[in-house]
């Protein structure tokens, strides 16, 4: 499949993805990532190793939409904060309107 990543046309192939890959450690996902076998790499890594490109050249968005094209399944990891701890509804509507909350009893 043919595709631009970068202003530059690449041919790619799953095959030709699976065996550039093959035997490259995922690194820590933050943000888009892909599936590639067992493995869950970042795109921007996959973008870089099947590129041969530096990361900052290409975007997530071109990478994701090869991978997908070539049937990988990709996600975005969101950034979801713990809540703080566990509040009742009076508490919360305090929050919002700025109210300091009193000392528990």
């Amino acid at each position: 499949m043919r595709c631009i990543i970068a202003r530059f046309p690449f041919d790619l192939t799953k095959n030709g993805v699976l065996e550039s890959m093959k035997g490259i450690e995922p690194e820590p996902a933050t943000r888009e990532t892909v599936i590639i076998g067992r493995r869950t790499y970042p795109v921007k890594q996959v973008g870089a190793v099947i590129t041969k490109q530096d990361r900052r050249d290409f975007s997530a968005g071109e990478v994701v939409r090869a991978m997908t094209r070539l049937g990988f399944t990709c996600s975005n990891i969101a950034q979801v904060e713990p809540p703080e701890h566990t509040s009742s509804p009076f508490q919360r509507a305090q929050a919002m309107l700025g109210i300091p909350r009193l000392p528990e009893a």
